[in-house]
């Protein structure tokens, strides 16, 4: 048994040019942080007695005989994508809900490749795990969804994420003292809004038309050099928030799927209550709510958004890890039999042994 543990993460500038439809023409650029928020992944080679090859535990329960049977799209192509034959039970469990805008499904992606890598006794580096994350996830699965999520997922850190126009993306820590590290993260808070939305879907109403937002995709992308200076120099703070806000403004322009009136309402009281600055994580329409604030304002936004979940986190550094491994017994020369034999068969020889 394996146990893979990978983290959500924060984007705070850049979103949207992590496209390839954008970034293959004109490069891209991301600033974005893991945070102490996990997917957790228990995966076991599954012994050869049961009407099923696969199991998958998530919201729902998941029998099958081949991976083609499995509705979950991650699962199904993982499987596939690693020609992955053994049976294999695999449980999922998060500290954040799906669709809302964390990560959670390249978070999802990233720790199964990682747990059925181990399961196998091999070890990949985290660029690979983003790398095959990110192809299972476009081309595979065939979803709108960006490149830094996986990224993130798999390095951990708070990043400076470039995305070349060659396709090869290069992740640059952004190196700050402890000290100025735990300011920046004072600052922080997340809220989750309640209102669940799938990323893909926002995104398909804009990312067909990149090119007539250029606009705003460049001021994004330029505010994430202007966010890495106030990080690494000791400018005030508060100059972050105020950045935060000019990138939300210019990706609420980019679709009217990202925001609503309802979100809109909460963002603008969160600013009348000292919020500086803020945005919705992900492609927007909803999930979880981040805001920029000096920490002596934090209890009045808190009852200002009192129906909301304060959601307290931490900057995370380790990325994708397995934190448990517990080596079972080989059923490998049982599977093979299986493969050849009905399963009525089967559990007659092993019934035999037994009396033996």
């Amino acid at each position: 048994m394996i146990i893979s543990r990978t983290p959500f993460r924060v984007s705070f500038l850049g979103g949207g040019t992590d496209y390839p439809a954008w970034y293959r023409k004109h490069g891209g650029s991301v600033l974005a942080t893991s945070i102490d928020k996990y997917c957790y992944l228990t995966c076991r080679f599954l012994p050869p007695f049961f009407d099923h090859r696969y199991r998958v535990v998530y919201s729902r329960i998941e029998n099958a005989q081949d991976p083609s049977e499995i509705d979950h799209p991650s699962v199904r192509e993982v499987l596939r994508f690693r020609r992955f034959n053994r049976g294999v039970e695999i449980h999922h469990d998060g500290d954040l809900p799906a669709r809302s805008g964390m990560g959670s499904s390249s978070s999802f992606t990233v720790g199964l490749l990682h747990a059925l890598y181990g399961l196998e006794g091999s070890m990949p580096s985290k660029k690979q795990l983003a790398e095959e994350a990110i192809h299972i996830e476009q081309d595979l699965i065939g979803e709108t969804v960006g490149s830094q999520d996986q990224v993130s997922a798999a390095h951990g850190g708070l990043n400076h994420i470039s995305f070349q126009r060659n396709g090869e993306i290069l992740v640059q820590p952004v190196t700050i003292d402890k000290a100025r590290a735990e300011e920046f993260s004072s600052h922080l808070m997340l809220f989750y809004t309640g209102i669940v939305r799938t990323a893909a879907n926002v995104a398909d109403s804009f990312v067909d038309k990149l090119d007539s937002r250029k606009r705003q995709l460049r001021i994004m992308s330029d505010l994430v050099k202007e966010a890495i200076t106030v990080l690494t120099s000791r400018e005030d703070l508060n100059a972050f928030g105020e950045l935060l806000h000019e990138a939300w403004q210019a990706k609420r322009s980019l679709s009217p799927l990202v925001s609503s009136p309802e979100i809109d309402g909460l963002y603008e009281r969160a600013l009348a209550h000292g919020a500086i600055g803020g945005k919705l994580t992900g492609a927007g329409g909803g999930g979880f709510l981040l805001l920029f604030a000096p920490p002596d304002r934090h209890l009045q936004i808190r009852s200002a958004l009192g129906h909301m979940i304060h959601v307290p986190f931490k900057l995370e550094f380790s990325g994708s890890q397995i934190i448990f491994l517990d080596h079972e017994q080989d059923y490998s020369e049982a599977e093979e039999i299986r493969s050849h034999q009905q399963i009525d068969s089967f559990r007659e020889l092993i019934t035999t042994e037994v009396q033996r």
